[in-house]
């Protein structure tokens, strides 16, 4: 059965490995709802141009009406011999609109058929990942807010050691920003595909009088594409949205892995819910986050997908090459492993238990207001880079003796620079500290609740 659609130059049929290596329809069946909308498009068109009947056209609208009817409620015969979602289509449309479902692939090929429906596919998917991602970054936002009354107080790090204070907020923020990129980059990736390849047939066009205008607009595209060879063989496209994808990933990967860190009995800031953890098989004392670990561990995945679609299109020759088949699969892998972790996500975070003290006490250990004497030496005249040293200075002695900043009296503060004064000192509490980082996109409470009142706006939260 799988050559009677184009085996008329052949004499048998094909090696039954290699109809099977060479059959999409376990995948592309996915593209079925956007096939029957585009033959619903080209049957209307061939109708405005004259080569389909009214009555040709009203037998092809109610037969594809039947078959979307058959394939939601799990009755559609899809059949392996025939290849892919499109040869299956079709063949069912030629038994229920009889000789006029043989006209349906008037002007038309394979390849801007497929290339039309994934760019349809990805439209939709991509809507619906957006949505996804709004209802995270609302988390975020929500979140950060929820944290700033009493504020929850963390270190932050460079080099993953002590550094400075942060609000728990702030660092709830900086994960909102990046997922913010993350939707700029996606929506011009389902901006830039909304071209439709239709009309460009096999590669050169077609000598038919369609219309590519009108199946343009009826399918949502901005416009028809410029060049039939660039329609069918680019996936570009594929590739921009499994970049953005694969870069989306990997900021959500960074969040879990400090939410992992975050949770171990060493640092003692988070407890994850119970629901998105597991035990041991041996240990009962333990909870394991394996949700958060498998986040991370996703994006090697979604990374692979973008590799390996390179690796597919980095040296085809134009025009269309079976080796675009092997778009699909990393495609639709990707998609749903982001969609998942983002609603896992987005789900978890407002069941973390954030250990306030554990975060407090943190925060004022390890020398993290260091930096506060330093700033407050330079605000005095003294050269930052001397400052640096004699604070630095100052705190390898407190390591030597074993103390911490806040036990330093005036007296010794001055043994290290005449011009530390008493207005030093609320300086080595930590409540004072957070206060002054408030310049624009800082850490203060004041800066921090400013932009949390935007990013609400932002996302259409009251």
């Amino acid at each position: 059965m799988s050559h009677r659609t184009w085996g008329g130059r052949f004499e048998e049929g094909p090696d039954a490995l290699a109809a099977r290596f060479n059959a999409s329809l376990p995948f592309d069946r996915a593209l079925w709802r956007e096939d029957l909308w585009q033959n619903r498009v080209q049957a209307e068109m061939l109708h405005r141009i004259g080569l389909l009947s009214k009555e040709e056209l009203e037998a092809l609208l109610k037969a594809l009406s039947e078959i979307e009817q058959e394939i939601e409620e799990g009755r559609f015969p899809w059949r392996e011999a025939l290849e892919d979602v499109h040869m299956n289509l079709e063949a069912r449309l030629m038994e229920l609109a009889g000789p006029a479902g043989a006209k349906i692939h008037t002007a038309r090929s394979r390849n801007d058929q497929v290339a039309t429906d994934l760019r349809l596919h990805l439209r939709r998917r991509l809507g619906e990942v957006l949505e996804d991602l709004l209802a995270f970054r609302r988390t975020l936002v929500k979140e950060a807010e929820r944290h700033l009354e009493p504020p929850f107080v963390l270190p932050g790090y460079t080099h993953l050691q002590r550094a400075q204070p942060i609000l728990l907020s702030h660092w709830f923020l900086a994960y909102y920003e990046m997922a913010t990129r993350d939707e700029g980059r996606l929506k011009d990736a389902q901006r830039r595909l909304n071209e439709s390849p239709l009309g460009a047939a096999a590669l050169a066009g077609t000598g038919f009088s369609i219309d590519r205008f009108y199946t343009a607009k009826a399918l949502g595209f901005d416009r028809p594409m410029r060049n039939s060879l660039d329609a069918v063989a680019s996936r570009d496209f594929a590739l921009e949205v499994l970049s953005a994808l694969n870069i989306a990933q990997l900021n959500l990967s960074r969040m879990a892995e400090e939410l992992i860190l975050y949770s171990t009995e060493e640092f003692g800031f988070v407890e994850v819910p119970d629901a998105f953890a597991t035990g041991s098989s041996i240990m009962p004392q333990k909870k394991n986050p394996d949700i958060l670990e498998l986040i991370r561990a996703k994006a090697g995945r979604v990374l692979a997908a973008l590799v390996g679609l390179s690796t597919v299109v980095k040296g085809l020759p134009l025009a269309y090459n079976k080796d675009l088949q092997e778009d699909k699969e990393p495609l639709w892998d990707a998609l749903t492993t982001y969609q998942d972790s983002l609603r896992l996500l987005t789900t978890l975070l407002p069941g973390l238990k954030w250990n306030r003290e554990r975060m407090w006490k943190a925060a004022e250990e390890g020398f993290a207001l260091a930096t506060e004497l330093a700033d407050f030496l330079a605000q005095r005249g003294v050269p930052f880079r001397e400052a640096h040293h004699v604070v630095g200075r100052l705190v390898r002695r407190l390591i030597q003796e074993g103390r911490g900043l806040k036990d330093l009296s005036l007296d010794e503060l001055r043994t290290h620079h005449p011009l530390f004064s008493e207005e030093a000192l609320p300086l080595l509490r930590l409540e004072t500290a957070i206060h002054a980082r408030a310049s624009y996109g800082g850490t203060a409470p004041r800066a921090v609740r400013e932009r949390v009142l935007e990013a609400k706006e932002e996302v259409g939260l009251d």
